[in-house]
């Protein structure tokens, strides 16, 4: 199945348990690609020039006096790639915006992309804390006007009933800290969405089985408020999370990575249902201290949606868990790390591979592949560097034959590796310039002291290429840039 590119930065996550593997074999997965596309997804396309457009969040920035109010920026796609002069910077202080800058609100911190209106354009959801979230629509001319909507955490879009129309399901701003996190308001708004932010129909979040200490006479906790889930509520502070099909029933899944309480962290898998809401899956996991990115996509070509999930602090393996008939299970999932066959460099303490996580076909041959970042690989004697990772999809699931790894001391690549760079902490693959190929973007959120970087590669039939290569940060948009944190988040 072909799908939109997914990406995301994920500072908090948890491990998937994992069935070990030797490192020198294929991670083995089943089934026959499907025919590659070159069509860019409308998700991606702001103003339907058929180029994906890049949006890059920088959650630390001041705006307005005001630190760590934060504000997105949107470099938009054409047939020589991105250009820093076709941009839009967005904030709360943009005109057309709802609300005002206010400190420490990390406006941009997450997003999501769809086209919520079915007019062929993709619209952006960004994600403003306890202010809520603002829904840009696109436009011929790009991303326009600006909607208010209650939900300020971690939205995620997809076709949660199989309708055929993209949904959104939003999630409540919760303070990170406690041993029993309680419920929250959140919700499943059923698409196509109106831009007045009226969506179809509101449904539960949940299916009435999975809703704990709910009963018909509880008014209070029907409206979300003091249940630990309930048909407008959800257990945990949700960071981020990513969608996709993992049991090829036609409707879109949600793997979320929560607050489980007294300081861990944890998988929840919600797999899409009809008009009852979600039910709840097993994604194979448990809680962590730690922190990887997560990337979806069909690896293996069989028409089901695979998760990649990097290495946590307690764990120096990547994981793959392959999607089926019966969605995401134990048997299924596999570890890797750097001694894969194929895999350039050493597994090292402290590389944290997959410190960000994407999935999407780079190569064109029909089969999704992985971009890996590796923040705090050492480049020589250069402590923390980081470096980027390109493994490759196939019938027979992830492999190291034909891996690529850069960073900003290989040839093409600009700039240079320093200490405590991490380059790598989060990575986004869109086709900006419209070839059929997805492109690698890559950030440094600490480069120029945590200002911020980002750095794009572009895709070719045999992989990734320096050609071209660009770098930029937010001076180079004439955007707020001390401690901006510019690279935080990429889709």
């Amino acid at each position: 199945m072909s799908r939109a590119p997914r990406a995301t930065r994920r500072r908090i996550s948890s491990a998937l348990l994992a069935v070990p593997l030797a490192a020198s074999v294929v991670l083995t997965g089943s089934g026959s690609a499907s025919a590659a596309t070159a069509s860019v997804p409308a998700a991606d396309d702001f103003n339907g020039d058929g180029y994906a457009d890049l949006v890059v969040g920088a959650p630390g920035a001041t705006v307005s006096g005001r630190t760590k109010a934060g504000y997105v920026a949107v470099t938009y796609g054409s047939a020589k790639g991105l250009s820093t002069a076709n941009k839009k910077i967005v904030s709360r202080s943009t005109s057309g915006i709802p609300g005002a800058a206010t400190q420490n609100q990390l406006f941009g911190a997450s997003f999501a992309k769809a086209d919520l209106d079915r007019d062929g354009y993709g619209d952006l959801v960004i994600a403003g804390g306890k202010e809520g979230s603002v829904i840009l629509w696109g436009s011929a001319s790009g991303l326009t006007g600006g909607t208010a909507i209650a939900y300020g955490a971690a939205p995620q879009a997809g076709d949660f009933d199989g309708d055929g129309r993209t949904d959104l399901a939003l999630f409540s701003a919760q303070r990170v800290s406690g041993d029993d996190p309680s419920g929250a308001p959140a919700a499943l708004w059923k698409g196509p969405i109106k831009r007045d932010g009226t969506p179809t129909a509101v449904l539960p979040l949940l299916d009435k089985s999975l809703w704990w200490g709910w009963s018909e006479e509880d008014a209070s906790c029907a409206t979300g408020g003091g249940c630990e889930d309930g048909p407008s509520s959800i257990t945990g502070p949700v960071v981020s999370g990513e969608v996709g099909d993992f049991d090829g029933d036609g409707r879109d899944d949600i793997v979320q990575w929560v607050y489980t309480g007294d300081g861990t962290w944890g998988n929840r898998l919600l797999m899409g249902g009809g008009a009852t809401g979600f039910t709840r899956g097993q994604a194979p996991g448990d809680t962590t201290g730690g922190d990887a990115g997560t990337g979806v996509g069909d690896v293996n070509g069989d028409g089901y949606d695979d998760l990649v999930v990097g290495a946590d602090d307690w764990s120096e393996k990547a994981r793959i868990a392959y999607g089926s008939a019966a969605g995401l299970t134990e048997a299924n999932t596999h570890t890797f790390d750097q001694g894969l066959a194929g895999f350039p460099g050493a597994q090292e303490e402290g590389d944290r591979l997959g410190s960000a996580v994407s999935v999407a076909d780079v190569t064109g041959d029909g089969y999704a592949d992985v971009a890996l970042g590796i923040e705090g690989e050492d480049i020589g004697s250069i402590a923390d560097a980081g470096s980027v990772a390109l493994l490759r999809g196939s019938a027979a699931g992830l492999t190291g034959t034909g891996a690529q790894v850069f960073h900003q001391n290989t040839a093409g690549v600009p700039g240079v590796a320093e200490a405590n760079d991490q380059f790598g902490a989060t990575t986004a693959l869109l086709d900006v310039n419209g070839d059929g190929h997805r492109d690698l973007a890559a950030a440094s959120i600490a480069e120029n002291a945590s200002q911020g970087a980002v750095w794009l590669l572009r895709g070719t039939a045999s992989g990734l290429t320096t050609k071209s290569a660009l770098a930029f940060g937010p001076k180079d948009l004439s955007a707020p840039y001390t401690n901006a944190l510019f690279g935080s988040s990429l889709r």
